[in-house]
């Protein structure tokens, strides 16, 4: 507990750490490829969260119940939008669109929460933060176009790029709506939230199930589906809602952007991919932009 009070004053680092374990959560869903049917992953996970936190903080939930209930309509957006369904239009989406179009597209989430956090909170972004943001997006262009940037010419707006712009519209709504969340406690908060993110994937599998039909996982299928529930799922997200609290979703933002650039490091040292020199300098580009989109004090809010 006296590390983790530490960490949460350091918004920079819970950033950072949620960004590692989301792009850790990509090589994660490469190993799951055969081995776990996508939908029972997302419903699974979230299980998996739940039966952890449950148990523990349950008792909170309960107590604090009275607070939130007239709140459970955004609640609920949230978790469908934020949890549920990110993750199924992300899966959608790779069924239809290439990996350039999807990097790209993942890319600019910064972009769209920088916009929600402006049409939400009027939340102005200083010229830094804009010039930041699109200097972090080159970057992330960099890596998904292989370091030929005409390639960008050739992307093609089917579903599934239309599914990932959609999916990543969701997600920024939840990091905005994560400023005026429930002044409750953020981890009885992240188990609501939970909650309502199994119970909202259970229809997936009925979907899955009479579309493209359901497998037993394998032993690896149920070992990356532990990893994802505990890493991703759950320590990231509880990084990330804190320093949401810490310093504001417009600024929180703009380090998702590291998640596609470090999932290409991790790619290289994990699965042997080839190293090549615009990885570095996109690697370069990404972390150049966040510390011009750090260059103003931070104005923090009240205390959560």
């Amino acid at each position: 507990m006296r590390l983790l009070d530490g960490l949460y004053r350091w918004p920079r680092l819970l950033l950072v750490l949620s960004a590692i374990f989301w792009a850790a959560n990509i090589i994660a869903a490469r190993l799951a490829v055969d081995q776990i049917s996508p939908l029972t992953l997302v419903f699974a996970r979230w299980v998996i969260v739940l039966g952890i936190l449950w148990p523990i903080y349950g008792q909170h939930v309960r107590m604090q119940w009275p607070q939130v209930r007239h709140r459970m309509l955004s609640i609920v957006l949230m978790a469908l939008l934020g949890f549920t369904g990110f993750n199924a239009l992300y899966y959608y989406a790779a069924h239809y669109a290439t990996a350039v179009d999807l990097s790209i597209l993942q890319g600019a989430l910064p972009i769209f929460v920088l916009a929600g956090a402006f049409l939400a909170h009027r939340t102005t972004p200083n010229p830094l933060q804009v010039v930041g943001a699109f200097i972090t997006l080159l970057g992330v262009v960099l890596v998904a176009a292989h370091g030929n940037p005409l390639a960008v010419l050739n992307l093609h707006f089917n579903r599934g790029a239309l599914a990932m712009i959609a999916a990543s519209m969701c997600y920024a709504f939840y990091t905005v709506a994560l400023r005026d969340r429930p002044s409750m406690d953020g981890t009885a908060f992240f188990t609501l939230l939970a909650l309502i993110a199994a119970a909202s994937s259970i229809p997936l599998i009925g979907i899955e199930a009479v579309t493209t039909g359901l497998w037993m996982p394998t032993v690896q299928g149920l070992l990356v589906t532990a990893f994802i529930a505990i890493f991703p799922s759950f320590v990231a997200q509880i990084f990330y809602m804190r320093a949401v609290d810490l310093v504001g979703p417009g600024r929180s933002g703009i380090y998702l952007n590291l998640v596609p650039v470090l999932a290409a490091v991790f790619a290289i040292v994990l699965l042997h991919e080839p190293f090549a020199g615009y990885h570095a300098l996109a690697l370069a580009l990404v972390i150049g932009g966040i510390w011009l989109a750090e260059r103003q004090p931070m104005r923090r809010g009240k205390p959560r």
